[in-house]
């Protein structure tokens, strides 16, 4: 099931043009509404994990991000590389799961943070930033899950 690397490829491309364009076209922390009332594009970096989540811990969280990206990375190839042929929703959740992987993975080497910029909310409601990447992540996660729930069902036990 290797043959859905280039979904991760796809998804890390997207990622990657996503953020060279909101680095050019946005400035830090300024909304540009697309929806008003609901979301906007705001470019915003991240030294955390999701949610800022260490965000302020002083540097050596990059390199346990980075770390722990590469190995969740190196597992989900293994992953791949072990599904059968027809475990299809599970290669393509593996897959946008390791392309969003990768995209963070590629900010945080090259600048020290992750790049965001989508912003939705409502009133007072505010989800955090975040990117392409993320989205794909999170995509991957949902897929597993519905996976696990729906469509994981073993053969009955013939004893």
């Amino acid at each position: 099931m290797l043959r859905w690397l280039w979904l991760s490829g796809l998804v890390i491309m997207l990622d990657q043009t996503s953020k060279v364009l909101a680095e050019r076209l946005l400035s830090m922390h300024s909304a540009k509404p697309v929806i008003p009332g609901f979301f906007d594009l705001v470019l915003a970096y991240n030294k955390g994990a999701a949610f800022s989540f260490l965000a302020d811990a002083g540097g050596w969280q990059r390199w346990f991000f980075t770390a722990l990206a590469m190995a969740v990375s190196i597992f989900l190839v293994l992953w791949l590389k072990r599904l059968r042929p027809g475990e299809t929703l599970t290669a393509i959740a593996l897959a946008l799961i390791l392309g969003g992987a990768v995209g963070n993975l590629i900010d945080r080497l090259l600048y020290g943070h992750v790049i965001d910029f989508i912003h939705w909310y409502y009133r007072d409601f505010s989800w955090p930033t975040f990117n392409v990447a993320d989205s794909a992540i999170t995509l991957g996660a949902t897929l597993l899950i519905i996976q696990t729930i729906f469509f994981d069902h073993k053969s009955p036990r013939h004893d």
